[in-house]
């Protein structure tokens, strides 16, 4: 892994130096670190984007569950945010310019293959027309990833980004 520091022995996922990005804007979304203050807007998106979602995610990740509760979303956002805290991977909340409405969420990993440095999942809610949010988000996460994260290669599950 090109960007990698050793840490107690082990291959840290981002150099200790690396500030890592709190707020960046496209033309109609706004993207930030997501927090607990986010669970009620993020259990809104993602029961009503279940079905997409599952078939995303659902056969690698298990995610979302079958049964998500308000509970279970409370501590998936908390979790979240402590991987965060702790630097072992980012996640962030896409809204709208206003924070009124959540468009979807973007994760940042460590790759878990060794032919990448890191992992990049996204997704809008199923309910944006259209699809060209989620054009946009693309485009847009790709080039984000490229130039504002230290990564050499990053793999992007379940898209043809590469």
């Amino acid at each position: 892994m090109a960007v990698a520091a050793r840490i107690e022995g082990r291959d840290a996922f981002l150099p200790e130096d690396f500030v890592v990005p709190e707020l960046v804007a496209g033309l109609r979304f706004r993207i930030r670190p997501i927090t607990v203050h986010d669970v009620v807007k993020d259990y809104g998106a993602v029961m009503g984007s279940l079905p997409a979602l599952r078939g995303r995610f659902g056969p690698e990740w298990g995610w979302p569950e079958h049964e998500f509760t308000f509970e279970q979303a409370l501590i998936d956002v908390a979790w979240l945010q402590k991987e965060a805290q702790l630097r072992r991977s980012f996640s962030y909340v896409v809204t709208s310019p206003d924070e009124e409405r959540q468009f979807g969420r973007i994760h940042v990993a460590p790759s878990d293959r060794a032919d990448a440095d890191a992992v990049v999942v996204f997704w809008v809610r199923s309910d944006e027309p259209d699809g060209a949010l989620e054009k946009e988000l693309a485009a847009f996460v790709k080039e984000w990833v490229t130039t504002a994260w230290p990564f050499e290669k990053v793999r992007f599950p379940g898209r043809d980004l590469g």
